[in-house]
């Protein structure tokens, strides 16, 4: 009998070949990554894998930066009679449940149009309250401020015809079909010559709402550019 004998270290290559190729052949059967597995195979490396960028975060969660001079905003309407509303302005929150400043209704924010300072924040009751102070919050407003307009429940049971004209001099073009619990958001500046670009109204329907008496609560955001100082 002929006996082929293979030396020691030539043994120990097949082996490892043999090895190597079992790895790589139970790789490609699970669905792995066989040339990667090569790769550690020969070099005897742990790569860690890469871990993914997150993701920016702009201002009150715009998709992309404001340009200079310009305020990032973001209004939310409040969904049916449960969920508050929102109204966030350079990432900061003026309104929201959370700070306890909501109410059923209208939910106003008032902002400097030319610093961007926040003037005052109120809600008016537009199902049992009394129009009358909506329209003594609303006729001395000085020229270039902003009116950031989110509601809740409903907006307008109470409104009149002079709360109607005054929203609509801010640049409203929604507010004069506005009705009974329809979801509305706006801005508006005292003085604007031309019609808000920031303005979005879900009628309240039986066939299209989404809540049981309600239609779907509205979210807009943007950016509003300041305006320039007036001059003496």
């Amino acid at each position: 009998m002929v006996c082929v004998c293979v030396p020691g270290p030539m043994r120990a290559v097949a082996v490892l070949l043999l090895v190597g190729l079992t790895w790589v052949l139970a790789s490609s059967i699970l669905g792995g990554d066989s040339s990667s597995v090569v790769k550690h195979f020969f070099s005897g490396t742990n790569e860690e894998p890469t871990a993914e960028p997150k993701p920016r975060r702009y201002k009150c969660g715009l998709s992309a930066p404001c340009p200079q001079k310009h305020l990032a905003f973001r209004l939310v309407s409040g969904a049916a009679n449960v969920i508050g509303p929102k109204i966030c302005l350079e990432d900061k929150m003026l309104v929201s449940s959370v700070k306890n400043n909501v109410g059923r209704g209208l939910n106003i924010a008032l902002v400097n149009g030319v610093s961007g300072e926040l003037l005052d924040t109120k809600s008016f009751d537009m199902w049992a309250g009394d129009v009358t102070d909506l329209l003594k919050y609303l006729r001395p407003l000085h020229e270039g401020t902003l009116v950031f307009v989110a509601s809740f429940d409903d907006p307008a049971t109470k409104m009149n015809d002079e709360a109607r004209r005054l929203f609509e001099e801010l640049g409203s073009t929604a507010v004069k079909e506005l009705t009974f619990r329809d979801s509305w958001v706006f801005v508006g500046a005292k003085g604007i010559e031309n019609k808000s670009p920031f303005e979005q109204r879900m009628k309240n329907s039986k066939s299209s709402n989404k809540y049981e008496g309600w239609p779907e609560s509205l979210e807009m955001d943007g950016c509003i550019p300041l305006r320039a100082p007036l001059e003496n």
